[in-house]
């Protein structure tokens, strides 16, 4: 007896697109923008997926020259941060 298959073959699995996903960073990010990127990912996963598909946006598109060095990707986070909102409370 088989067992049926819900997902359509042609749909790629979620392992195989963070497969290529790791794959095209390596070939973009330097090994300090790659490290950098991972110790990111421990933190704020969510911060560096949408870094990760910011990068790999810029790739595809062809609006990156190079690599991207860890100067450069301290830039990048740094714009995709939302910014704090500090609250000041004045005593009267």
């Amino acid at each position: 007896m088989s067992s049926p298959n819900n997902e359509q073959p042609h749909q790629p699995s979620e392992e195989q697109i963070n497969a290529q996903k790791e794959i095209i960073l390596k070939q973009i990010l330097s090994s300090e923008a790659r490290l950098r990127l991972n110790n990111v990912k421990m933190v704020k996963p969510e911060l560096a997926n949408m870094v990760e598909n910011y990068i790999i946006g810029l790739s595809t598109q062809g609006k990156s020259q190079g690599q991207i060095s860890d100067e450069q990707l301290k830039q990048i986070l740094l714009s995709a941060q939302q910014p704090k909102r500090d609250f000041k409370i004045n005593r009267i």
